[in-house]
């Protein structure tokens, strides 16, 4: 495909369904003219996904749309906000149509599902890699935040932990990697749901929450530094699906608490919240452990006896890629 960067634009990201009430003016003027809601704050998260760092070079171009987006709606999800609106900026080493293509699928897709409009951004050559910036809603009063987990709180996490995780292993092995067993695991990777209407029903009722992306170790652990408390997580509580069961190595809990991609939400409730709060959520939700006045995040299995967890998740500069993509 041989066209001007403003061709590309035109031609894949201007067709959007959705249109905003609270956009004057989107995408075609050298800024967007946006009009927040009276009385609430922004809510604003970015993301940039590298390919071969975030995800597999050969991975479809739809997926890819889809979780340059899902990654960010998972961050105002676990603040409690209800999204609005995007800017994408796109590095393309050359513009391909087919890509393009299921690219802007996979993102309208989820954009549409949530009625989030794509307001601006920006495309340049280069080697690929994607930005996006959401925008979202939240009242000062209702805004889920880290620092409030207090000793006695439960904790607890939504859908399932270590799919991605254990998808992305099983992708790196091809010989492995035909069974529907496999693909469920590699789809959880690839397309993982944002946890949004959960994200709303816990305003008001949870101490403190966060979306899972670097590993439910690494993320509680922010946690639990915001809040000044520590926990203990029983692992045979832990929410592992048939498929992680039934493929991941034995007794191998740790892969589900640190692998990345998971975008699940953790999250802690004062025991009186507990069953008002989960009833409103829209999706399962399991109690893992509880908040602890002693530092440290503990680990125990059926036994209570204490385990050591031999990596605490990811991080760009301080551990290797795992969870994030196939290194190259």
């Amino acid at each position: 495909m041989t066209c001007s960067e403003f061709d590309l634009i035109r031609h894949f990201f201007t067709r959007q369904s959705i249109q905003r009430a609270d956009v004057p003016l989107g995408i075609g003027d050298d800024a967007a003219l946006l009009a927040p809601p009276a009385g609430h704050l922004l809510a604003v998260s970015v993301d940039t996904l590298i390919a071969g760092v975030h995800f597999p070079l050969d991975t479809a171009a739809r997926a890819v749309g889809y979780k340059s987006l899902a990654v960010n709606l998972s961050d105002l999800a676990a603040m409690g906000a209800e999204p609005a609106w995007v800017t994408l900026a796109l590095s393309l080493p050359e513009p391909d149509e087919a890509w393009l293509t299921g690219f802007a699928q996979g993102f309208f897709d989820l954009a549409n599902t949530h009625s989030v409009q794509l307001v601006g951004g920006d495309t340049t050559r280069g080697p690929l890699s994607i930005t996006v910036q959401v925008t979202g809603f939240v009242s000062q009063e209702r805004a889920l935040l880290r620092n409030g987990a207090q000793p006695g709180d439960g904790i607890f996490v939504t859908g399932t932990v270590g799919d991605a995780g254990l998808g992305l292993r099983l992708y790196q092995q091809p010989s492995d990697a035909n069974s529907d067993t496999t693909m469920q695991l590699i789809h959880r990777l690839e397309f993982p749901t944002p946890r949004i209407a959960a994200g709303l029903a816990l305003r008001g009722r949870a101490s403190s929450a966060i979306d899972v992306s670097d590993g439910l170790a690494a993320d509680l652990g922010h946690v639990l530094m915001a809040s000044g408390v520590g926990a203990d997580i029983h692992v045979d509580q832990l929410p592992l699906s048939l498929a992680y069961r039934s493929l991941a190595p034995e007794n191998d809990w740790q892969v589900a608490v640190s692998a990345g991609d998971d975008y699940e939400l953790c999250f802690t409730l004062p025991a009186g919240q507990e069953v008002a709060a989960l009833a409103g959520l829209d999706c399962t939700c399991t109690r893992i452990g509880e908040i602890s006045a002693s530092p440290g995040l503990r680990w125990w299995d059926a036994n209570d006896q204490q385990l050591t967890l031999q990596n605490t998740g990811f991080d760009h500069f301080t551990c290797s890629q795992q969870g994030k993509g196939k290194p190259q």
